[in-house]
């Protein structure tokens, strides 16, 4: 159905709807769907979860329910388990592509196979009658205990909203609304629906909301799902400051905005505070939205601006829908064998062990070899139309290998003991141990975090026996996010694939045989133990709230800022290439707030096969103001090469990409100091450097006679205009200025009590607050000439 109306018809639907009506399409019909409205020929749409496999359940979306069923529906959703048995709880879920999960993709730092994958999601949900898909997630990954990292992309604001972008693009570019979630600080599933996240508003800016804001800059998602938990007391949905206040009025989001599943407590505070539609169905909320409206707790004007941006968003759906389109799943297994590819990690590689020779002898150990551990528990949990065996895979890529094979669970103590023995007694008579490995399936997901960062039960023990006995050891290991490997210094190569999606079995075949080239890279930090993480000793939270005690200093931030050596650090990836940088150019000998400048340099294969690189640029502050990070990512591009070959690379970066939040101000500011521009393989791999200058934001501060001297003669119109006050009203000269100035710049009183020390009653408060206002004033006017000037937005990398 293509619903052809204007914008004028809509508000005249919304101008004749009774207050029942408009409740009905404010709150949804059943899990998946709108309200229709068959009086105003208003058609429903509708929504499903998964950014990496479409869920379609059967039951929920085509079946009829009451609102109990409905509970339990959804309570099956969130419950969902990654069995690795596709048959398994699938049963009335219809095959979809299952693509590799968030946290596994990233790692391919690949924004065009990202927008390639979104636009397979939206051809399958093109034939599948869906409308709107809820994804993708890009909640920071704080811990690596969270239970749904998995969805996610990184510890890093850059990248998760970059690669978030690219895929919202390819899915709306295909007609299929994206859902941008869950916004903002759902970064636990510890008490998910009443834990306040409490973080300061820089950690918020920088770290937390960067991500979303960049994501929506570069690709405008249909919708924004606002998340279960608190924010600093405060439920998400229910947040005017985020809702309204940033992401309407600062950032100038005009799409929807719909709850998580059951996340609204007040449905009258959500919608008023900018939570335009509440999902799903329920009679309870719905009656207090109708009581509202009757009452005046809603105004009438605020129901039914959000009636009409639900209204919008139904005719862009509905004109956008292709009815006649069918999938080629062959197709999109090989689209996700490809991103898996892309996306493995090759973390160790010692005396070039891989690639394996194809006529080694090679045992195999670990169950996930032929059940392999592809995806996470929860509404993101995919029915995959086919599952690559590893053991298989490996078969038909080393067709003159010898090789065995040897269980291991480690579920039954008894049964793990004799496969434990096993396996070691197998190790003599191989050349290659190929061990998968994985951390526990089914307690972690949405829901539910994990307890620790080891893998199953017994499999560490293994790992470290069969590396006792072995020198080629070689460990695949699937896992959300990052795990301690106590054993990493004594196996020959580390493998990590994440959960890569039901193509992981023939990636992991092509890389271990060398018949494509690792380029993966990690988008979050592996620390050597959990207490090393930043998050340490503030999660899980106490007493209803989660103090995100470690504020700007998120994943390498924190590592880098406390100089704690990582066991891999951001970044991070072997290939069985090798890659060179040269020739930085820098077009901008200095920054000011308004400028742009273009970062160009060179990469070279020069190993002897094909491969990519991950380039990453990152800016080191110095000198400035405001405590900083060592260094942050400030954007990155993958390059393909042949042996031999080179290619220029280039990066626009806009200043305001340099900035930094001042919580004194309320406002974005360009700090004073250097910035050093690095080109880097990763965050602890610097390859080229080259400094530039900043010319800060000047008004750093407002001002007052209680203003420490030091903050107030750093900057460089206070100082200027002191210098002549105190030439005129104390009759000095220069050189004796400048001594009063350098005894106040060390004093810790308020300016006017250290003056006075010099100056007894000489100067008057009234006479000094005088050219404080005169300071303050200029600096503002500074502050208006360098917004006024030309601001170019930086491109994406060239390469």
């Amino acid at each position: 159905m293509n619903w052809c109306v204007t914008d004028e018809e809509l508000k005249s639907i919304v101008d004749r709807m009774a207050n029942a009506e408009k409740v009905s399409l404010l709150t949804g019909s059943g899990l998946w769907h709108t309200s229709s409205n068959l009086r105003l020929n208003v058609p429903s749409i509708l929504m499903t979860d998964g950014t990496y496999g479409v869920r379609y359940s059967v039951d929920q979306i085509e079946g009829e329910s009451d609102e109990l069923e409905s509970i339990e529906q959804f309570m099956a959703v969130v419950n969902q388990k990654a069995d690795r048995d596709i048959d398994g709880d699938f049963e009335s879920t219809r095959p979809a592509t299952c693509f590799p999960n968030g946290s596994a993709f990233a790692c391919s730092w690949d924004v065009d196979l990202a927008y390639t994958l979104g636009a397979a999601l939206a051809v399958e949900c093109q034939a599948f009658g869906v409308n709107l898909l809820l994804g993708p997630g890009i909640n920071i990954r704080r811990t690596p205990l969270a239970g749904r990292s998995y969805e996610y992309y990184s510890e890093d604001p850059v990248i998760s909203g970059d690669i978030a972008a690219a895929t919202i693009n390819g899915l709306q570019d295909g007609g299929i609304g994206a859902s941008l979630k869950h916004f903002a600080c759902n970064n636990s599933e510890i008490l998910r629906t009443s834990m306040s996240s409490d973080v300061d508003e820089r950690a918020l800016r920088e770290i937390y909301l960067r991500g979303f804001e960049r994501a929506i800059a570069k690709s405008n998602p249909w919708t924004i799902m606002s998340s279960y938990n608190r924010l600093n007391g405060v439920h998400a949905a229910e947040n005017e400051w985020l809702l309204t206040t940033v992401l309407r009025e600062e950032w100038g989001y005009e799409g929807l905005v719909i709850s998580d599943w059951n996340g609204i407590k007040s449905s009258v505070a959500a919608l008023n505070a900018g939570n335009d539609l509440d999902m799903p169905e329920r009679t309870a909320r719905r009656r207090q939205i109708a009581n509202a409206l009757e009452d005046g707790t809603i105004a009438r004007e605020v129901a039914d601006r959000a009636c009409l941006r639900i209204l919008k968003l139904v005719r862009k759906l509905k004109s956008s829908e292709q009815h006649s389109i069918s999938v080629d799943f062959q197709a999109h297994h090989h689209l996700a064998r490809q991103m898996a590819a892309e996306s493995i990690v090759l973390l160790k590689n010692r005396n070039q062990l891989l690639p394996i020779k194809r006529d080694a002898r090679i045992a195999i150990v670990g169950d996930a070899a032929k059940l392999p551990v592809m995806q996470g528990s929860g509404s993101a949990t995919t029915k995959p139309t086919i599952v690559d065996n590893p053991y298989e895979e490996i078969r038909k890529h080393a067709a003159s290998a010898m090789i065995t094979f040897h269980p291991f669970d480690g579920t039954d103590p008894k049964l793990a003991a004799v496969q434990h023995r096993m396996a070691l007694e197998a190790a003599s008579e191989t050349d290659v141990i190929i061990v998968f490995a994985s951390t526990e399936q089914g307690y972690d997901g949405e829901g539910s975090d994990r307890k620790n960062l080891h893998l199953h039960r017994g499999q560490d023990a293994l790992i470290a026996d069969l590396a006792g006995v072995h020198p080629n050891v070689i460990v695949v290991v699937a896992s959300p996010d990052a795990i301690e490997m106590p054993w990493e210094s004594e196996v020959a190569a580390v493998l990590a694939t994440f959960f890569a999606g039901q193509g992981v079995g023939e990636a992991v075949a092509q890389i271990l045989f060398g018949h494509r080239n690792p380029s993966g890279k990690l988008t979050v930090t592996f620390p050597r133990r959990l207490q090393d993480t930043p998050a340490f000793l503030f999660y899980p939270g106490e007493n209803g709230h989660h103090l995100y005690g470690e504020g700007i200093y998120v994943g390498y931030r924190y590592y880098d800022k406390r100089e704690i050596e990582p066991l891999f650090p951001f970044g991070f990836g072997l290939s069985y290439t090798t890659f060179s940088y040269s020739n930085l150019l820098i077009d901008e000998a200095s920054i000011t707030d308004s400028s742009q400048c273009c970062v160009a340099f060179s990469v070279t294969n020069t190993g002897g096969m094909l491969g990519k690189e991950v380039c990453q640029l990152y800016v080191r502050p110095e000198g400035g103001r405001i405590q900083r990070p060592v260094r942050e990512l400030k954007a990155f591009t993958k390059v393909e090469l042949q042996p031999g070959e080179t290619k220029r690379v280039e990066f626009d970066i806009d200043a305001k990409d340099l900035r930094c939040f001042d919580t004194s101000l309320g406002e974005w500011v360009l700090d004073k100091g250097a910035l050093y521009f690095e080109i880097a393989a990763s965050s602890r791999d610097i390859r080229l450097t080259q400094r530039v200058d900043c010319e800060p934001t000047y008004r750093s501060t407002f001002f007052t006679i209680d203003s420490q001297p030091g903050l107030l003669l750093a900057d460089p119109i206070a100082r200027r205009k002191l210098t002549a006050f105190f030439l005129d009203v104390l009759s000095l000269d220069q050189k004796t200025v400048d001594k009063l100035l350098a005894f106040c710049q060390s004093s810790f009183l308020g300016i006017y009590n250290s003056i006075s020390w010099f100056s007894g009653d000489l100067i008057a408060e009234a006479a000094l607050q005088a050219v404080l206002d005169d300071i303050n004033a200029a600096n503002e006017v500074s502050q208006s000439e360098q917004l006024a000037k030309p601001n170019v937005r930086g491109q994406p990398a060239r390469a």
